[in-house]
């Protein structure tokens, strides 16, 4: 959402149906190590999810396509999906979005406490994934969504309540 890091012609608001913001992943390379895991997002089953969609052009596609799957589908925790979205103009559109997979080894459910314990140990290549969470609110907060259980993740993890 905040990082597609490739070219797209048009970034519109949108909603996904059935499928909400879960800090439910266990990183062991990006934000964490397999001795002291980090925590990121996934979309996870269930509820609803603003963010943006991307219009790609279709010549640009197949190397986008690429691009987002060397860098998401490492360790294979994320599955590609064409899900429905709505944009902020009523359209409903497919989008192509990855979705967690619950049976994968890194997937993880846990209590509010224990995330924070992930979050604040987690360094990995691309850094601290309190950095992480926290460059993700800040987008959030851009895109006019206030707050979230991101937002009492983050003050948990800072040390707050």
């Amino acid at each position: 959402m905040w990082r597609p890091d490739f070219t797209y012609a048009e970034a519109r608001p949108a909603r996904l149906g059935g499928w909400h913001r879960s800090m439910c992943v266990l990183s062991n390379i990006y934000r964490g190590t397999d001795a002291r895991p980090g925590l990121v997002l996934g979309l996870d089953r269930g509820g609803s999810c603003a963010g943006r969609a991307f219009r790609v052009d279709p010549a640009a596609w197949p190397a986008v396509r690429q691009q987002l799957h060397d860098r998401e589908l490492v360790t294979g925790v994320y599955l590609p999906r064409f899900i429905p979205a709505r944009l902020d103009d009523g359209r409903r559109v497919p989008v192509y979005a990855f979705v967690v997979d619950r049976d994968h080894r890194q997937y993880w459910r846990g209590d509010q406490a224990a995330a924070a314990a992930l979050v604040r140990q987690g360094i990995g290549q691309a850094g601290r994934s309190r950095d992480y969470l926290a460059n993700t609110i800040r987008h959030m907060e851009e895109l006019g969504l206030r707050e979230s259980a991101l937002h009492r993740l983050l003050r948990l993890v800072d040390g707050g309540t």
